[in-house]
């Protein structure tokens, strides 16, 4: 029987700035609650079959159909608005409703090569093995754990206050507009971990095994989009050209927004290493379910994002198919509410003016700012309701 709140002590309620009403679980309760999130999961898995493939399949036919209509609409040039808003499209589903969850296995149960992770390569400049690993593994592994997870800031931002502040960090809004800008090509750098390199912790050399695969990557993206595509259409090769690069542009914006509003908004929570030492499996759950939030929104938003508007429900299990997420977070919600946990979410426009905030907050020196302890949740939570 899955164990509940009833069967633990009551846990120790503490208040926090914004009067955010929060608990401390004891460790009997952490573990109560992860056999819980360990239901939900057994449960989905079981489930899964039919409605879940078709749905891929479906998500990829009409990927396929944007990248075609796309590419064909650039030869006529009055329509080249649409073309570079078709082939946004293309590229926004590929990178984030197929090419992030096949590559997190969540379609290897089906047995078909063309969603294998194992095989799948997505629409961008990072090698599909490089991202694996840095972010299907370290990432999720060690998620919002400072000195383990690198895409804490990504190693060019500081996005918490346990980042120790330096000049360099005034910066901080440029360097996120750059990023944003040229985000699929921070995450082909973000596994070369080039900011240790030019902080002389490592060099070059170190990472000379991932050179081979990241120049061909490259090399494959920037013929296909920058000379291929656009020499098919003879003379509006400039035409093409520009909207290829505008649609790499914008789904480089849009996953840029979604990926921050699920991981660095006010109510996110990060953790030292001492605090995770011989973690047990409840208290992953646990960690990832703080460390994580939501954005709310319709249907065709959910799909456009990859799912990863329930970044919560992604967290807690990454290898189930992200079309589950929706009806997850109503269960995962309400042993949230049960437990007096935080359950982080909000509106598109409230998170990204959290992050922006953020961001914004943190290129200051501490004693500007007045704030410290960033691992709490900030007032803009939608706390559940205390058990």
């Amino acid at each position: 029987m899955t164990a509940t709140l009833n069967e633990t002590p009551a846990p120790e309620a503490h208040r926090i700035p914004g009067d955010v009403l929060l608990n401390r679980l004891t460790p009997e309760q952490i573990e109560a609650f992860g056999a819980e999130m360990d239901a939900i999961r057994r449960r989905v898995i079981a489930e899964l079959g039919d409605e879940d493939a078709t749905y891929i399949r479906k998500v990829v036919k009409t990927q396929r159909a944007f990248e075609v209509a796309g590419r064909a609409l650039f030869y006529v040039p009055p329509a080249w608005p649409l073309a570079v808003a078709a082939l946004s499209v293309s590229k926004i589903l590929d990178n984030m409703e197929i090419g992030h969850n096949v590559m997190h296995g969540q379609y290897d149960w089906m047995g078909d090569p063309g969603l294998s992770s194992r095989m799948y390569e997505w629409d961008n400049v990072c090698p599909s093995e490089q991202w694996k690993y840095s972010h299907n593994y370290i990432h999720h592994t060690y998620t919002n754990i400072h000195g383990l997870d690198r895409d804490i800031g990504y190693g060019v931002l500081r996005m918490d206050e346990d980042q120790e502040w330096r000049p360099y960090y005034l910066g901080n809004p440029l360097y996120a507009t750059l990023l944003m800008l040229g985000f699929e090509w921070g995450v082909a750098m973000h596994d070369l971990e080039v900011e240790r390199i030019f902080a002389g912790e490592k060099t070059w050399a170190d990472t000379r095994h991932l050179h081979a695969g990241l120049i061909r990557k490259i090399r494959d993206q920037a013929l296909k989009d920058y000379l291929l595509f656009p020499a098919l259409t003879g003379p509006l090769f400039p035409l093409t050209l520009a909207g290829n690069a505008t649609a790499n542009l914008v789904r480089n914006i849009w996953a840029f927004n979604i990926i921050f509003c699920g991981h660095f908004p006010a109510g996110v929570s990060t953790f030292s290493e001492e605090e995770c030492e011989d973690e047990s499996r409840g208290h992953w759950y646990y960690r990832q379910l703080l460390g994580s939030a939501n954005i709310t929104g319709s249907r065709l938003f959910h799909t456009m994002t990859g799912n990863l508007s329930h970044q919560i429900e992604h967290h807690l299990f990454p290898d189930i198919p992200a079309r589950r997420y929706p009806e997850i977070a109503e269960d995962v919600r309400e042993i949230c509410e049960r437990y007096g946990i935080a359950y982080t979410t909000g509106p598109l426009g409230r998170q990204l003016g959290s992050v922006a905030r953020k961001i914004c907050r943190l290129a200051l020196p501490d004693r500007l700012t007045g704030r410290r302890g960033s691992r709490q949740p900030d007032p803009v939570v939608e706390p559940a309701r205390a058990a």
